[in-house]
């Protein structure tokens, strides 16, 4: 491979990127099954160690951390479902609030434009029909939809089971790949995989805990109908890098619009939730993941995108683990080295143009230029 042209190179490298991305676009249903699962294992494993010294079976050492996080998910679902229900049986006050903000809403259109009142009820005519001609697709699109999740979710038990029952074969599989003198930097790539992806799936967990007792309680404070449901609806968003919290804004909106008739409200949501998002990024996130996760922002929205036209939600959500752990194996691997660099964010304060010694792969040259930089010239003294 060293012997090719360097555009070869490139153009091989390239074309292995776009054919991973090809393989795991047409066995979506498969490989993101598996990939979650192995997160989720990676996660259990202390767990699994513990029992495992405290001398339990290693069957019920495995089915053990599989059933606390059933009964996390199970009361997550109970959660939604409790919070939906209070939201079912408010309907008609939501229907009256609705209706109170539209009439506003369509009074302002009539004060700003020439878009009449029957014009608009035409207009929301049409939409509705359209919406539904539609129905039934969109019916049958859910129906696949959600026996596809309830799919996804009968299978994660049983890929993490075997993730951790297979682990010592698995992880033989891997060294087998390469050469003896090749094992110590494979084995760095597993240490340092595992704890980044023990402490950002940890971390998000902790997030998630947080911003629903911080973001709920305060608008429970504040007498916000649903707070709870906002709170945990933002924390889940949230874990979508960059684009998660927007929307998780936009339903906390949409939430207050229907369970009040006045605009106050509105504003103190938006407020509270951009005071906890302060503290999450600026004081709390740094400390429990920050600087394990070392990943630039362009590389990490781009990595958003690409992994939700992937694989929808899933792909968003591990978009940044999954960057993680490439930049992991990019680092360590000579050919790769440059990638690692993209992915990172260890932006050179210097131009490539101006010192060449930034063109190189070193990871030791910032630090030298650095270093060099802050050498001041002593003069001597006569």
């Amino acid at each position: 491979m060293k012997d090719l042209p360097l555009t070869v190179r490139r153009s091989i490298e390239l074309l292995g990127i776009c054919l991973l991305g090809a393989l795991i676009v047409l066995g979506k249903g498969i490989v993101m099954p598996v990939l979650v699962a192995f997160f989720i294992s990676i996660m259990l494993l202390p767990v699994y160690r513990f029992l495992m010294k405290k001398k339990f079976p290693e069957v019920l050492a495995i089915l053990l951390p599989i059933l606390l996080m059933v009964i996390f998910i199970g009361l997550i679902i109970w959660f939604f479902s409790s919070q939906i229900g209070r939201l079912a049986a408010d309907f008609p006050s939501i229907q009256k609030n609705v209706s109170t903000h539209l009439t506003a809403l369509s009074d302002w259109i009539n004060r700003k434009t020439d878009f009449s009142t029957q014009e608009q009820v035409k207009f929301l005519k049409d939409q509705s029909n359209k919406i539904l001609a539609n129905a039934g697709t969109m019916a049958s699109g859910a129906a696949v939809s959600l026996s596809s999740v309830f799919i996804f979710l009968g299978l994660m038990p049983i890929y993490i089971y075997l993730f951790l029952f297979y682990k010592n074969l698995l992880l033989r599989f891997v060294f087998i790949w390469f050469e003896p003198s090749q094992h110590k930097k494979v084995e760095e790539v597993m240490k340092e995989t595992e704890v980044i992806i023990k402490s950002y799936l940890i971390g998000l967990v902790i997030q998630i805990s947080y911003i629903t007792v911080l973001l709920g309680g305060l608008l429970l404070l504040f007498g916000i109908k649903h707070a709870l449901l906002i709170g945990v609806i933002f924390a889940l968003l949230n874990l979508i890098p960059y684009v998660g919290a927007l929307f998780g804004n936009l339903i906390g909106v949409l939430l207050t619009l229907t369970s009040s008739q006045e605009l106050g409200p509105i504003f103190i949501v938006l407020g509270v939730i951009a005071f906890v998002q302060f503290l999450d990024n600026n004081i709390l996130m740094p400390r429990i993941v920050g600087s394990k996760v070392r990943i630039n922002a362009f590389a990490a929205i781009l990595g958003v995108f690409i992994g939700g036209s992937i694989s929808g939600v899933p792909g968003m959500f591990l978009a940044l683990p999954m960057i993680a752990v490439l930049k992991i194996i990019f680092d360590r691997a000579d050919m790769f080295k440059q990638w690692g660099v993209l992915l990172g964010d260890e932006r050179p304060e210097k131009s490539p143009i101006t010192f060449p010694k930034l063109r190189k792969k070193s990871e030791k040259v910032t630090e030298e230029i650095q270093r060099e930089d802050n050498i001041k010239p002593v003069k001597s003294k006569k």
